[in-house]
C-alpha cells in the first residue's frame, strides 16, 4: 500500500514534479515574514521572523498611522552551487505593513532584533487613552453657574 507522499501513476508523479517545481520557484520569488501582534496597557508589540537576514537588511518606516516593514531575503550564491531536491525556504523581497490607532507615540517606536526576530514595541500614548468622563450640562447648570459668579465677586461694597 503506496503512502501519500508515494505518487500511484507516473502521470502523477510528472505532476507532482511539475507542481512542486512550480511552488518552489514561487517561493523563491516572494517571502512574507510570519508575524505575531499583541497588546498591552502600555504598548503594541509585532515580532516578526526573518531567519537568516542580518539588521542592516531590514527598513521600518512609520507615515501617516501605517508602520511598514520591508527588506529583502537573498538566496546566496553560495547555495546556488548546490543540486537542491526540495526547498521549502522563501527568498524574494518583502514588505508588510500596518495600520496603528492614533493613541500611539510614534516619537518612541523603537526595534530589536535578536536571532531572525525582529521585534517592535509601539508604545500608546498615555495622554490620548486617559479615560474621562464628560458631565452633561443642562440649561438650569448654566443660570447656576452664572447666579455663583455674581455672588461670589459681590457687588463691590465692604461692609464694616
Amino acid at each position: 500500500m503506496a503512502d501519500e507522499t508515494t505518487p500511484s501513476s507516473f502521470s502523477s508523479m510528472l505532476d507532482r514534479f511539475f507542481n512542486d517545481s512550480l511552488n518552489s520557484r514561487k517561493a523563491m520569488a516572494s517571502f512574507t515574514p510570519h508575524v505575531d501582534t499583541s497588546e498591552t496597557d502600555e504598548a503594541y508589540e509585532i515580532e516578526v521572523s526573518l531567519p537568516g537576514l542580518k539588521k542592516e537588511e531590514i527598513d521600518i518606516d512609520f507615515q501617516d498611522g501605517r508602520l511598514t516593514i520591508s527588506g529583502e531575503r537573498k538566496f546566496s550564491d553560495e547555495k546556488r552551487t548546490k543540486k537542491y531536491h526540495m526547498l521549502e525556504s522563501q527568498y524574494g523581497s518583502f514588505m508588510r505593513s500596518f495600520y496603528l490607532p492614533d493613541t500611539i507615540n510614534s516619537e518612541a517606536i523603537d526595534a530589536e532584533f535578536e536571532d531572525g526576530v525582529l521585534r517592535i514595541n509601539v508604545p500608546k500614548e498615555t495622554r490620548k487613552i486617559a479615560r474621562k468622563q464628560i458631565q452633561i450640562k443642562g440649561a438650569s447648570d448654566k443660570k447656576n453657574a452664572e447666579n455663583a459668579t455674581k455672588s461670589s465677586s459681590g457687588n463691590g461694597k465692604q461692609k464694616r
